[in-house]
């Protein structure tokens, strides 16, 4: 799969096994020698080689490699060759993705963020039972969410969190790194979804379920550990250049004229969920902070769009404390960057976040819009809770709901931004039946 693409650069990684599918619940990996090669063209007449890898153990069978010298706006077909030695290497399946327009280019751009992809749930149902599982069709090829994306034809894909859950099914908790690298097999062996990032590049952020359990934070005794959580999310995901000795993986990408993203990280560095909200408690940490309000004020893209694995206006769930919109959680952080970019004038801010599995458009009071994913798969959806409802984190009503769905099922949110400076934000069902459409034209940005 490709993963992190810029206007010149992309990462490659994918892992050598000993089967095609799952054996005995997992992907057994194999040990051999791989490289990377690029081309223009189907056909590969005139091939790039990546420097040849290894596949070990230590890592996973696991060969990870970031290309540079790409053109910006161009399609490449990328395979695999591999072998037991260099000397018996072959090429395997040819995939594609598509670097990012070149940062003046007034080309449109499409993209979809999606996330909770609940493998445990999909497979045997929310209790384990069988019980409102995914018909046995789509128990073999994956979720059905990853074809309907696929249709679409996205420029990019956003994992945006949950991208596994080691702690689903609860009696089989991932605790050991074996354990958690099997989550993360059985997840990504899924036909559909193999299909899906054979064609489209992804980024990818973590949120509780693929970092640790639910609602975790930096610390506690309970495996897993935060460091082996950031280390197998790395290993496992295309996300930072594997030759990076401290790699961050906060960080924004201008990904045309009239867009720029900021793909945030919520869990490596936040304070406690239990301390006492204030103005030191914190999700992002002091210098991720810094960095996306300096970040922001230098750009001036049209849209300026933040990608968030947890939720920053909601309303959630008033028992949780572990996201920006829980008052006994880190609601003064959230409030305070609003205030501030609402300070700056600071236009056409919008927050994509993950996390709630019911899809939402909804209006903070200084005048911020979030719009929420929702969960992939269906088996792992719900209904959410509505502004002023006494049980949510906004009893009092003060946020406008633009949308909020009415049926649960799973989806995801589709973004484009067009020539003609409007961004259009679509839920699709987990079929893609488009559910609900929100435009917004551009206005002068401010700083």
């Amino acid at each position: 799969m490709a993963g992190e693409p810029t206007q010149t650069t992309v990462l490659l990684q994918s892992r050598l096994t000993a089967a095609d599918g799952l054996k005995d619940g997992d992907v057994p990996g194999a040990p051999g020698f791989a490289c990377f090669e690029l081309a223009r063209e189907a056909e590969f007449r005139e091939v790039v080689r990546t420097e040849w890898l290894e596949a070990t153990e230590e890592r996973d069978f696991i060969v990870k490699t970031k290309v540079t010298g790409l053109q910006p706006g161009t399609k490449y077909f990328y395979r695999l060759s591999f072998g037991d030695t260099r000397e018996s290497a072959k090429p395997g399946p040819v995939r594609s993705f598509k670097t990012l327009p070149a940062t003046d280019s007034e080309v449109a751009v499409k993209f979809v963020v999606g996330n909770c992809m609940n493998y445990a749930f999909f497979q045997s149902g929310p209790k384990g039972t069988g019980e409102g599982a995914a018909p046995a069709a789509d128990r073999k090829l994956g979720y059905p969410s990853m074809e309907a994306i696929r249709k679409l034809q996205p420029d990019f894909f956003i994992g945006d969190g949950d991208n596994v859950y080691y702690d689903h099914p609860a009696a089989k908790s991932a605790k050991t790194q074996q354990e958690m690298r099997r989550k993360w097999h059985e997840q990504f062996v899924q036909p559909r979804l193999v299909s899906l990032l054979g064609d489209v590049p992804a980024y990818w952020l973590k949120d509780d379920h693929d970092y640790r359990y639910n609602d975790a934070d930096t610390t506690g005794d309970k495996a897993p550990t935060h460091a082996l959580g950031i280390n197998t999310f790395l290993e496992q995901l295309p996300v930072v250049d594997p030759a990076e000795k401290k790699p961050i993986t906060y960080r924004t990408y201008r990904v045309n004229k009239f867009l720029q993203i900021w793909m945030i990280e919520g869990r490596d560095y936040r304070s406690a969920n239990s301390l006492a909200d204030g103005p030191n408690k914190s999700i992002w940490g002091a210098t991720q902070r810094a960095w996306l309000m300096q970040s922001l004020r230098n750009s001036d893209a049209t849209f300026r769009l933040i990608i968030s694995p947890t939720p920053m206006i909601g309303p959630d769930d008033g028992t949780k404390r572990d996201n920006h919109t829980n008052p006994d959680g880190f609601r003064k952080e959230g409030d305070a960057f609003f205030a501030w970019i609402k300070e700056r004038g600071m236009k056409n801010v919008f927050i994509l976040c993950g996390d709630r599995h019911w899809q939402y458009h909804s209006v903070h009071p200084s005048g911020y819009e979030e719009f929420c994913c929702g969960a992939l798969n269906d088996e792992n959806s719900r209904l959410g809770p509505k502004p002023g409802d006494p049980k949510s984190t906004d009893p009092k009503g003060l946020i406008k709901q633009l949308y909020n769905q009415t049926e649960k099922s799973g989806g995801f949110l589709q973004v484009t931004v067009t020539p003609d400076k409007t961004a259009e934000f679509c839920f699709f069902d987990d079929h893609g039946a488009l559910l609900y459409k929100a435009a917004k034209s551009s206005t002068p940005t401010a700083k």
